[in-house]
């Protein structure tokens, strides 16, 4: 049997969207990611860094065990933001797929934005109809983030050093550890995301929680489904860690604002 995420089923998955939607179908819910990938990221990084700094010993050696302790505390962290994106981003795309069905049927296609969702989220359900799915999301970044940061720190401080003394690796080693480190953690959570969509997509109408979702993808679709777009996930995760930690690395954000960047310790 071939397995659900080789790079036939998603390719697949490519020409069935593009088919049906459009080749803007591709980038279905992306003002989402927009709007709030960037305060996500922030908090994320900047999570890991103050926690990083608050569990290192006095001479700034920071042990695996609280390594992977900051790590998971940012991914708690960013589940404020994340929660939202994903939900309605995931939304947004599931609506794009069944307007392509109504269309096919002759069927009226109603149209929905991100801001008509999330109103109606806000009045049906309040604050928390934009939590759904939050226990999912973040067994699935606490874990991300868990192996992401710690990793990344090992693979960064093999490097070569930048020659101005400041002992920070330089710029392409920053990209490399976060092009690594992404690329694994993000195939090693992929059930988890599985299991976080399939909450988001379906919801109450489908599964009870978590542990019936795990239960009922298993015995109908076997262990297999669980790593259904892997490789998507490697294919975005990768760069956009990698990018986003060179950036983070080379103070870019410090730069813009005029602020000094002090040594690293």
């Amino acid at each position: 049997m071939e397995s659900a995420c080789t790079p036939a089923c998603d390719a697949d998955c490519f020409r069935k969207t593009i088919a049906s939607e459009g080749y803007f179908g591709m980038y279905r819910g992306s003002a989402v990611n927009i709007v709030l990938i960037t305060p996500e990221k922030a908090i994320k990084l900047t999570a890991n860094d103050f926690f990083r700094y608050h569990l290192a010993s006095d001479d700034g050696v920071i042990p695996l065990t609280r390594a992977t302790l900051a790590g998971g505390l940012a991914g708690l962290f960013q589940i404020v933001v994340t929660t939202p994106m994903e939900l309605l981003k995931i939304q947004m795309q599931d609506s794009g797929r069944l307007a392509a069905a109504d269309r096919a049927a002759g069927r009226e296609v109603k149209k929905i934005t991100a801001l008509g969702l999330t109103k109606t989220l806000l009045r049906e359900r309040g604050i928390f109809g934009l939590y759904k799915g939050v226990g999912a999301t973040g067994v699935r970044d606490i874990t991300f983030s868990m192996v992401y940061f710690p990793l990344m720190a090992c693979i960064n401080d093999q490097g070569p050093r930048k020659s101005d003394g400041s002992g920070e690796a330089v710029f392409y080693w920053s990209l490399i550890a976060g092009l690594v480190s992404g690329m694994t953690s993000a195939f090693m959570v992929t059930p988890f995301d599985v299991v976080k969509t399939r909450l988001q997509a379906d919801g109450e109408k489908k599964f009870k929680g978590i542990m019936d979702c795990v239960n009922r993808t298993l015995k109908e679709e076997g262990i297999q489904a669980f790593f259904k777009g892997g490789l998507c996930r490697i294919m975005v995760l990768a760069p956009l860690f990698g990018i986003a930690q060179m950036f983070y690395f080379l103070g870019v954000g410090e730069k813009i604002l005029g602020i000094e960047r002090t040594k690293s310790v």
